[in-house]
């Protein structure tokens, strides 16, 4: 029944809104630049952003604020979280934290929606192995995982806010993404079902910068007409501006081509909610499970920079990669923000 109503809605909804619109971005600042900025001061100002870390607590109302200043109603949401850290001894600790995550939105008349994503958490220990190896922690900036991806959310919401939608947009700092996808399955879970069958589009922001390849990819449970309105037609704005861009190839048989894993949109494509995922990485080299980003080098010796506070971070990413930071921010606002828009204001063309 869910599909059924789903597709209905979406060819109700979307089934225009991709004419020769073109987007006119404002002239100032650059595309990318509020993002970038942004995701440097989260990163500076709030490193160790775990989960229920006084770190998370301060950048949630840091993004909380930015919301409110830009006139979005906003709120923090508060959840308890438990997550087990596992000794070497097989003994195993639970975890008692409270997260939060901001939910902002524009209201508009009709019941359907467009969600813009990114987890504002960054990643705790989990193990002793994770303790042992210096991952996460208390000085681990996240800027790649995932500051930029909170900072291109904030620049869309910027960006968009005296755009005139037919559909409500709303914006989603999630938390408790790296002990298990807690913020956005409880979002998920929250939901009636008429609200998920009114949920046009889910667009997670995951790993924007250190990775070789911009990709673009769908849910598995993501309808082919949606793939086509959705990640397509991203695909279809990065090739006209000239933007580097793929999806995945379908190497590794867990991972079909097209379709993306491992992050806060898996918990709405498991409830059968239209998903896009943004991020950088190389679904070409190792496992082909995207979980390598870049080749092997003295700057990325195992081919990532995932958890790593050595790696992960402003002095390192501007050292190893110049320029990234704000090339590819700029990259993502440029291909989302006509997107964006376009499905936004579908009932204009």
């Amino acid at each position: 029944m869910f599909s059924a109503l789903r597709r209905a809605a979406l060819v109700a909804a979307l089934g225009v809104c991709f004419s020769s619109q073109t987007w006119a971005a404002p002239s100032t600042p650059k595309p990318g630049a509020v993002a970038s900025q942004h995701a440097r001061y989260l990163a500076t100002v709030f490193p160790g952003r775990m989960t229920g870390s006084p770190a998370e607590m301060l950048a949630a109302d840091y993004v909380n604020q930015q919301f409110s200043r830009m006139g979005y109603q906003s709120d923090i949401r508060e959840l308890d979280i438990h997550y087990p850290y596992r000794h070497a001894a097989r003994q195993v600790d639970w975890q008692h934290v409270k997260g939060h995550m901001v939910i902002a939105g524009k209201k508009a008349a009709s019941p359907y929606q467009i969600i813009v994503m990114a987890h504002l958490d960054t990643f705790a220990p989990q193990n002793d192995s994770d303790t042992r190896n210096n991952l996460g922690g208390l000085t681990y900036q996240g800027l790649d995982d995932n500051a930029a991806g909170v900072g291109v959310m904030l620049e869309l919401a910027e960006r968009l806010r005296d755009v005139p939608t037919d559909y409500t947009v709303r914006f989603i700092a999630s938390s408790g993404e790296e002990e298990g996808r807690f913020g956005s399955i409880n979002y998920v879970e929250k939901m009636s079902a008429r609200d998920r069958v009114n949920t046009l589009l889910v667009i997670n922001l995951d790993n924007l910068i250190v990775g070789d390849k911009l990709y673009f990819n769908s849910g598995k449970s993501t309808p082919a007409a949606v793939v086509k309105l959705t990640r397509d037609r991203a695909l279809a704005i990065a090739a006209h501006k000239g933007i580097r861009a793929a999806t995945s190839p379908g190497l590794n048989a867990k991972y079909p081509k097209g379709t993306g894993c491992c992050n806060d949109a898996e918990s709405f494509d498991q409830y059968g909610v239209p998903v896009l995922t943004v991020e950088a990485t190389n679904w070409s080299l190792g496992k082909h499970d995207g979980y390598q980003q870049v080749a092997r080098s003295k700057a990325f010796p195992d081919g990532n920079a995932w958890h790593n506070p050595k790696l992960d971070n402003i002095a390192h990413i501007d050292s190893a990669l110049p320029g990234r930071v704000e090339k590819r921010s700029r990259d993502v606002v440029n291909v989302l923000l006509p997107l964006i828009t376009e499905l936004a204001q579908s009932k204009r063309q």
